[in-house]
């Protein structure tokens, strides 16, 4: 068996935290994390505390009519309405379903089925689907929250559970209803959007494409890799060295890699990815992101940026060759970067609680 070393985080602030807590083991080469009950209930303290919670709401919406701007957040919204936006609500909810199929017994194991029952019901989800497709909606949250939405089902389908199985039925139409408008959407994506957050099209195929395949949605995966293709497969010398954006937390270099290693065999990707990120760009990569206030809900952003890039960094170097060097920089950075921000969760302040969490958990338990 091998060996593991546990990796302890101190929360120091007085209205949170005070003594040292264990979220995750590592094995010993650090290909694989391991995320502790601990750390389970902790992160799942999160989002309970906001799946409920409508204000403060950035809605993202677009008004058609005076009636319709006075419409609240929970009316637009009746699943999703809560963590102050719509992508947060859902990919709050992947996390809760993630950790309870992990940890069935932890001690929020209820809270979590009783949240998700009221929000998760076929009234609610009616109004969601209305919602996407009214004709000027539905490029809303195109396609971030189409992304996690996606994830969201597959965990629920790789989860077998009585509650479990009546919510993924019930969330079913709202999916179908998303991958429709993605098929649509894709033929016509000519350019990819190259962005460090919400709108980056390589993070939502990354997920599309994972859903596709546990679905055994052939028709969506194969659309998926032709647009993956068609939009990244020519691409050399990636501006990594740019990064990040003042706001970023998606790597644009790092998950556009994310993606392709999971469309292309194993030796095609190689190829690309070494004339993708040239391995001094990848060295600039490890390094941390200075993040000045917390307290401001856009440069918080930049912890998140450190799960996103922990787990691109963990995803590529469990596919590299044996011996590639870049193997340990990746892994190496890849707790680097993670244990800088794990800290920093739970900061007391909405503007990161809301959210983070489920990337810290993203980036334990992705493969």
């Amino acid at each position: 068996m091998k060996s593991f070393f546990t990796f302890f985080l101190i929360l120091s602030s007085a209205a949170l935290f005070s003594q040292t807590h264990a979220f995750y083991t590592t094995n010993k080469d650090s290909s694989r994390f391991n995320l502790t009950l601990e750390g389970a209930s902790h992160f799942a303290s999160l989002p309970l505390k906001c799946l409920q919670q409508e204000y403060p709401n950035k809605t993202s919406h677009l008004s058609v009519s005076d009636s319709d701007h006075l419409r609240t957040p929970k009316q637009m919204h009746p699943a999703f309405y809560g963590c102050f936006d719509w992508h947060s609500c859902v990919h709050g909810h992947w996390m809760l379903v993630s950790l309870l199929k992990k940890f069935p017994q932890m001690p929020e194991a209820a809270a979590i089925r009783s949240a998700i029952s009221t929000n998760i019901t076929p009234e609610n989800i009616k109004g969601e689907i209305d919602y996407f497709i009214s004709p000027l909606s539905r490029n809303y949250e195109r396609t971030y929250g189409w992304a996690w939405l996606l994830k969201l089902q597959q965990e629920l389908i790789g989860f077998n559970d009585p509650d479990a199985i009546r919510w993924r039925n019930t969330l079913q139409p709202l999916c179908d209803t998303v991958i429709k408008l993605w098929m649509d959407y894709l033929p016509k994506q000519t350019y990819p959007n190259r962005t460090g957050v919400h709108p980056n099209t390589a993070f939502g195929l990354v997920f599309a494409l994972d859903y596709a395949r546990a679905t055994k949605n052939t028709a969506f995966e194969a659309a998926i890799i032709k647009s993956a293709k068609q939009l990244y497969l020519k691409d050399k010398n990636a501006p990594s060295r740019w990064e990040p954006d003042g706001t970023d937390f998606l790597s644009p270099s790092l998950e556009e890699a994310d993606l392709m290693r999971r469309v292309l065999a194993k030796p095609a990707f190689v190829q690309w990815f070494n004339a993708f990120i040239p391995l001094a760009s990848l060295q600039h990569l490890t390094n941390l992101p200075v993040i000045s206030d917390r307290s401001d809900y856009q440069i918080v952003h930049l912890d998140g940026l450190c799960f996103s890039r922990t787990w691109c960094m963990k995803g590529l170097a469990n596919c590299l060759p044996a011996g590639d060097k870049r193997i340990a920089l990746l892994r190496k950075s890849a707790i680097h970067h993670l244990n800088a921000s794990l800290p920093n969760v739970a900061s007391a302040n909405y503007g990161g609680e809301h959210w983070l969490a489920s990337f810290a958990v993203y980036a334990l338990v992705s493969e």
